[in-house]
């Protein structure tokens, strides 16, 4: 199914071919969700349109339905264990952003989950503008370049409750030697470890034009595709696809508009 505007379709595994180290003690699941909560802060249904954001209310139900479905897939997929997503586009203005930001609303929908969005394009960074989080204390590559400042400084409230940002950070032309350190590695360990319910979504650099994609995958245990209806051709699609390892590719989602 394709989708218009702000709705989402998916393929299932292999069809779009065809076509820690500083691991912290665990808190109980209970308290991480009950830590996670936003009070006042709350974000209303109209500001999450604003942002571009699914919710609960029916305005939005078919997209809101889409996002749903693409995290049953990868809930199936995992053999009840919380695991890190990788969102990446086939090219630059594909949607991406857009489809890695409301996956992990998906989850955070679920009441026995929460989620992490951490945005790893790092020559273009857009999540804290596009969900208007002010990054005050730094992001990702401020705490790869000085992890003294402890991990709990990066991660930002959302309005979205059990949804956190982990913003990108002081902007870089390339990714690849922070992706592949051991830092990044045991950050996301420690990340994933901490909380048994706890999803982590990498919302990465478009595949056309740069490595770091590759190098991300390597990090994640699965590996969704973004591709702009319209945008990208099979050709371009089937050569993004075969930059990653065919049991970590979960699906294909079109986009209809970025």
């Amino acid at each position: 199914m394709k989708i218009q505007d702000d709705n989402v379709s998916t393929d299932r595994r292999g069809e779009v071919i065809d076509a820690a180290r500083h691991v912290e003690e665990q808190p109980s699941t209970g308290h991480s969700i009950a830590l996670m909560t936003e009070g006042s802060h709350a974000l209303a249904p109209l500001q999450l349109e604003q942002r571009r954001m699914i919710h609960r209310e029916d305005s939005v139900r078919r997209q809101s339905d889409a996002f749903r479905e693409i995290r049953t897939r990868l809930l199936g997929l995992a053999n009840n264990q919380n695991f890190i997503t990788l969102v990446v586009s086939v090219s630059p203005q594909s949607g991406g952003s857009f489809v890695a930001r409301n996956l992990a609303a998906a989850f955070a929908f679920d009441e026995t989950k929460t989620s992490l969005l951490i945005d790893c394009n790092l020559r273009y960074p857009n999540q804290h503008k596009a969900m208007d989080v002010e990054p005050a204390k730094g992001g990702l590559i401020d705490y790869l370049e000085h992890p003294i400042r402890g991990l709990k400084s990066i991660i930002y409230q959302t309005g979205i409750p059990r949804l956190r940002l982990v913003p990108a950070g002081t902007s870089r032309e390339n990714g690849g030697e922070f992706f592949s350190s051991f830092r990044m590695r045991a950050m996301l360990d420690s990340l994933r470890c901490r909380y048994n319910d706890r999803y982590l979504i990498l919302d990465g650099p478009p595949i056309k034009g740069s490595p770091d994609a590759r190098i991300l995958s390597e990090l994640a245990d699965f590996v969704v595709v973004v591709v702009g209806y319209g945008r990208d051709t099979p050709a371009a699609v089937n050569q993004a696809v075969a930059n990653f390892e065919p049991n970590k590719l979960a699906g294909v989602v079109f986009n209809q508009s970025a």
